[in-house]
């Protein structure tokens, strides 16, 4: 117990806390069982070390575990509670829970044991959250982290503070938000960089190992995260990999399941089942038809990757411009609103609203002549009437 105690101590008196994610004020930190779920690579423990940092320092009444620690291996979560508790500790923070087994069972009976104890918990395998015998679900409130957005990511590289705007207030009023951010900043001197590399925190630890790492995390989810599903081949992992080569190549990628399962050599239902479950890992988006529903066997009308980094990363070429502009929006706007597709444009937002996204030169001939119909376009700083720069979606969260 000392030991871990002292190996948190060390963690957050090294964490920095000038730069915090956009979750740490969302979070309701006062409710006694939270998740924090995202993907890998995106900064939950980051989150929970700053939260723990900026509250506690290092009080005993905190402590920061993570479940791969080797500690565990020996020594069992509730009986390190139990320890805390009786040293005075009531706010454990626990990393990588899906690398302990009966994680949610031993968080249910501790929520249910100690009632001054407040359990805040992070699971990178987002998939296999899927799958636990123990209902946390009347009990933990979950968040989802994010990836970095553009704004972010603008925040982080220039030391310059811009607060997150409303897809309401963009679509109001969009040439005087950018006016006030190019007054500041040049957006899209920024914005190639952030398309290949700044989707994730950890471009900012070591540029030069970015994507050997984002392909290691790929890997992972592949070889990993995927093995928890019934029936789960994990010989299919190569046949995985070569889908989302194809996607990545794609302009975007309109499936035909059936030629492609013969494509991969993969059942057609174990297709869509794979494309499901790698979505919910946000590996890829997939995005459904307006007015169809969105079940696990339903086949997508189009597939993206999830972000333009993964874009950059397995596209044996430079990607196309037009598939990585729709994957920027699908993966910034989709993060708060649903998309689906629709035959008036490429993407339908809420419910409501149209999107065609192109260039500068984009025309509005696939829209409708009505208030809720825009272009997104890319290459330029600010826009006018229905037309509205790319780079500005980017600063929804």
């Amino acid at each position: 117990m000392d030991r871990i105690k002292e190996k948190s101590n060390q963690l957050v008196a090294s964490t920095s806390t000038k730069f915090v994610r956009y979750l740490m004020n969302e979070i309701d930190w006062n409710w006694r069982l939270i998740g924090v779920l995202g993907a890998r690579g995106t900064g939950k423990t980051t989150l929970l070390l700053q939260h723990l940092k900026i509250n506690h320092g290092v009080s005993d009444e905190a402590i920061y575990i993570s479940l791969d620690d080797l500690y565990f291996s020996q020594n069992s979560l509730t009986e390190t509670a139990q320890n805390f508790v009786n040293k005075g500790g009531k706010f454990m923070y626990i990393d990588e829970v899906h690398k302990y087994k009966n994680w949610s069972v031993e968080l249910k009976n501790l929520y249910d044991s100690y009632p001054n104890l407040n359990l805040y918990f992070t699971g990178s395998s987002v998939v296999e959250m899927l799958k636990q015998d123990v209902d946390l679900s009347r009990r933990a409130v979950t968040y989802h982290l994010n990836g970095l957005s553009f704004r972010e990511f603008l925040v982080l590289d220039s030391n310059i503070t811009f607060n997150p705007i409303s897809i309401n207030e963009i679509l109001t009023n969009h040439a005087q938000v950018a006016s006030e951010v190019i007054q500041q900043i040049k957006p899209l001197a920024f914005f190639d960089t952030y398309l290949k590399y700044g989707y994730y925190p950890f471009y900012f630890e070591n540029k030069a190992l970015y994507y050997r790492r984002l392909e290691q995390i790929t890997k992972q989810v592949i070889e990993n995260d995927l093995n928890f599903i019934d029936g789960y081949d994990p010989r299919n992992a190569h046949k995985i990999k070569q889908l989302l080569y194809i996607i990545a190549e794609s302009v975007p990628f309109k499936p035909n399941t059936v030629k492609l399962s013969e494509r991969i050599s993969i059942h057609r239902n174990t297709l869509i089942n794979y494309l499901y479950y790698l979505e919910k890992a946000q590996v890829i988006n997939l995005l459904h038809h307006s007015g169809k529903s969105t079940g696990i066997l339903q086949k997508p009308e189009k597939i993206y990757l999830n972000n333009t980094n993964l874009s950059y990363l397995l596209s044996e070429q430079v990607p196309n411009k037009g598939s990585v502009r729709e994957t920027f929006f699908m993966n910034q706007v989709g993060a708060l609103h649903p998309i689906k597709a629709t035959a008036n444009g490429d993407f339908e937002v809420n419910n409501r609203w149209l999107f065609e996204i192109g260039g500068k030169n984009k025309s509005r001939k696939q829209l409708p002549d009505n208030d809720d119909a825009f272009t997104a376009v890319d290459e330029v700083e600010i826009g006018a009437y229905k037309k509205i720069p790319l780079w500005l979606f980017g600063f929804l969260y």
